[in-house]
């Protein structure tokens, strides 16, 4: 019987100074973690138990500050983003990056340990560019965002201490959230063909996630996907 090798990595991206300030005045201090970057956008929360590395790449969350309401968090590290299905198809996210602009956890496991482990959460964040902040109470936050609602929110990273004031007014000054336009963002640029069968789904990705080509594909079709703009001449 094979064994199989369990790779384990120490998270080096951490103990840096991070605050999350909502926009009721709410300032919440933690560690940061990630990139050092400071970043506004609206607050939500996802209660999956596991799946942070799909729940991060999904395109649905871009723009979006994302809370994981399960207390620990990048125990199990990151696995390959270049690992593809036979169809060329990413294996284990949703999309190409990582689509949120700041991760709100309880606890960051600073040990990551699985056989398919290719980075930590905080190595993969850093490299993306992205914010995260933990030793936040995410039980209180997602009660207050249950009863009053999502709400914008601004995330600071820093090497250094942070000046909530100048965090305060960069949150005030910042596009509404409903304001923004996200459609170019999250769209394929080109079409892009998976499978050759005859049958074929035309998806018109306004924002569509990895798992629905999958799916696609096992239902035994090729599937296409198109610019949200596609003229239906095209598509037809």
């Amino acid at each position: 019987m094979s064994r199989v090798t369990i790779t384990t990595k120490q998270a080096k991206y951490v103990k840096k100074f991070g605050k999350l300030i909502l926009d009721d005045g709410t300032v919440f201090e933690g560690m940061g973690f990630g990139y050092p970057t400071t970043k506004v956008g609206e607050l939500v929360f996802n209660t999956g138990m596991v799946g942070y590395p799909e729940a991060l790449t999904d395109p649905s969350y871009r723009g979006q500050i994302l809370t994981l309401t399960y207390p620990l968090v990048g125990n199990y590290g990151v696995p390959d983003p270049s690992a593809v299905d036979k169809d060329g198809i990413p294996k284990y996210f949703e999309s190409d990056k990582i689509q949120v602009r700041g991760l709100v956890v309880h606890e960051l496991s600073l040990i990551a340990s699985h056989w398919n482990l290719s980075m930590t959460l905080d190595e993969w964040l850093y490299k993306e560019k992205v914010a995260g902040i933990s030793g936040i109470d995410t039980r209180a936050l997602t009660k207050k965002l249950r009863e009053k609602g999502v709400m914008m929110a601004a995330i600071a990273v820093s090497e250094t201490e942070i000046n909530v004031d100048e965090v305060k007014n960069k949150l005030d000054s910042a596009t509404n959230y409903n304001m923004e336009e996200f459609m170019d963002k999250v769209s394929t640029k080109s079409t892009k063909v998976f499978g050759k069968e005859k049958n074929t789904v035309v998806v018109i990705d306004t924002g569509v996630k990895n798992a629905i080509l999958r799916n696609v594909r096992d239902l035994g079709y090729k599937a296409i996907t198109v610019p949200w703009n596609t003229p239906i001449k095209k598509i037809l």
